[in-house]
């Protein structure tokens, strides 16, 4: 890309950040406008269910790292309302029109409604930005009698804790038997629902909302086993949808997100690139079913991937493999999850102790491992890790380099490729993992291959554009996914390696989150070591 062009970056969130700051690391020059619904920079969104609400941390202590390099345009305050991709415009209010070269869209997900619930009632919340968790604070502060937590997720039973902890009298209410539902596993999901009984939260499980009825002194809940809760505040957290409604009429496949190829180009779009829960992709690692990951490092690692393969090119991107991790943190007890576990049809029990909780879940598809979950278990996670990564090769002898789900006659030979020399200290850019030291890297060199390249050098990976009605597009989408898998099968079969004899691959180690530091509008504050609140 030439140092006049502009990037947009749909999205003011953690995956549009980091996503704007891999462009800079790649060396591009270009203006970089980030357009934002929110008028915040970004913060640690997982702190908004704990900390936040709590009030150990404060909206100031939130706030996210910010390369010193970036050097964008933030458009905060400012929602995009839609996108017309033939002439390379994104829309604003006001009737404003804002051109690009490249796209990045990260907008990420809105909360989901619960049909029938009073939502103009202000006693009644939702939980998906630092507004609302303020408003939540507040709410629980200046009231007296029952908060009811409404889902029993990640977010609602990390909501019914932080309530607890408050020394509030909480209820949550939820559709499944158990708290987590299927996310965790039985085993875990019990205990978590006895930790939750046994420190008094009232419990509302397996049943549904006949009737809202507000009042004077709070809202009645009427649920269908006959049980009436009063509320004083009531939070709802029964999921989210992708925020996708300014991007309708554009011509792009919006199924349950924005459709992606492998390597995050948008399906339909030129020059065009999705990250962060908005996107939904074929993960190969996983079987190449288009799913979508609401995880805060997929975030992280999707958005910079998503930077990469918008430099390279469509031709020269490479897919986007990760094992998606994600933690959360509710009485003391840590729960990490590690793959996709949301895949797997039966379970089993990898790992337990005898005098206590602790336990790992294994998640199972076809007897192949395809996720997993501990209860205050990391060294155990850490050590199976490598079983999940060895099970869930990508597909094709070349797993070093995974190619772009290309048509056959333009994939190379494995035996005559160029460029296959790995730089040292370069990781795998479909996980993310990229390490710059002293220049930067170059993505979609001359031979497909990654070079080291001096500093002051600029990328230039070929652009990539060319128009595809959508039909087409999508056509040739599954065309090629289905020629890929059907290659990578006959290669296995030469080579002639099992599954279970594949070299493993340990799970990388999540990337610290180092100490607040503003942008140069924004100064540092006197002393800041950073947000608590671990990940999810």
């Amino acid at each position: 890309m030439r140092s006049e062009e502009r990037v947009v970056v749909a999205g003011g969130g953690l995956a549009g950040l980091r996503a704007g700051e891999r462009l800079r690391e790649l060396g591009f020059r270009g203006e970089i406008v980030i357009v934002s619904a929110e008028r915040h920079l970004p913060y640690h969104r997982p702190a908004l269910s704990k900390e936040a609400v709590n009030g150990e941390l404060h909206a100031s202590d939130l706030r996210l790292t910010i390369s010193r390099e970036l050097n964008a345009i933030w458009r905060l305050g400012t929602a995009a309302t839609h996108l017309e991709p033939d002439r390379r415009v994104v829309g604003l209010p006001g009737g404003e029109e804002l051109g690009y070269d490249g796209l990045v869209i990260a907008t990420g997900v809105e909360p989901r409604h619960l049909q029938g619930a009073p939502r103009q009632d202000q006693r009644i919340h939702v939980l998906r930005t630092v507004d609302d968790a303020i408003a939540i604070k507040q709410a629980i502060n200046s009231t007296q009698g029952l908060v009811v937590v409404i889902g029993g997720g990640l977010i609602g039973c990390e909501m019914a804790a932080s309530v607890k902890s408050m020394g509030r009298d909480v209820a949550i209410v939820s559709r499944s038997s158990t708290l987590l539902g299927s996310a965790v596993g039985k085993n875990i999901a019990d205990t978590v629902t006895e930790a939750h009984r046994a420190r008094g939260v009232r419990m509302a499980m397996g049943v549904k909302i006949r009737h809202w009825m507000p009042q004077a002194g709070g809202v009645a809940i009427h649920l269908s086993d006959g049980q009436v809760f009063f509320a004083a505040v009531v939070v709802i957290a029964v999921g989210a949808s992708p925020s996708v409604a300014w991007l309708r009429g554009s011509g792009l496949v919006l199924e349950d997100g924005v459709l992606c190829e492998p390597t995050c180009h948008v399906v339909g779009g030129t020059d065009v690139v999705a990250a962060g829960d908005v996107a939904q992709w074929p993960n190969l690692r996983f079987g190449g079913r288009p799913r979508r990951v609401e995880h805060w490092l997929n975030a992280v690692e999707m958005g910079r991937a998503a930077a990469e393969n918008l430099l390279a090119g469509r031709e020269a991107a490479r897919p986007f493999t990760p094992v998606p991790r994600f933690w959360t943190e509710q009485y003391g007890m840590r729960i990490q999850g590690s793959g996709l576990p949301s895949m797997g049809k039966d379970t089993t029990t990898l790992a337990g102790s005898r005098k206590d909780h602790r336990t790992i879940t294994g998640f199972v598809d076809d007897g192949r491992l395809v996720g997993m979950v501990g209860l205050d278990a990391p060294t155990a996670m850490i050590k199976l890790s490598t079983e999940l990564w060895r099970q869930n090769r990508v597909a094709g002898p070349d797993r070093q380099r995974p190619q772009h789900l290309a048509p056959p006659h333009r994939l190379p030979e494995r035996n005559g490729e160029r460029g296959g020399e790995r730089s040292a200290g370069v990781g795998d850019v479909g996980a993310g993992n990229v390490e710059v030291g002293a220049g930067v890297v170059e993505v979609g060199s001359a031979g497909g291959g990654v070079r080291a390249l001096p500093a002051a050098d600029r990328v230039d990976g070929p652009s990539g554009r060319f128009e595809v009605p959508r039909a087409q597009a999508v056509a040739q989408f599954e065309e090629y996914r289905v020629r890929f898998e059907a290659r990578a099968r006959a290669e296995q079969e030469r080579h002639g390696v099992p599954r279970q004899q594949q070299e493993s691959q340990p799970l990388p180690v999540p990337p610290a989150h180092g100490p607040v530091v503003r942008t140069r509008a924004h100064p540092r504050p006197p002393v800041r070591s950073g947000p608590r609140a671990r990940p999810r």
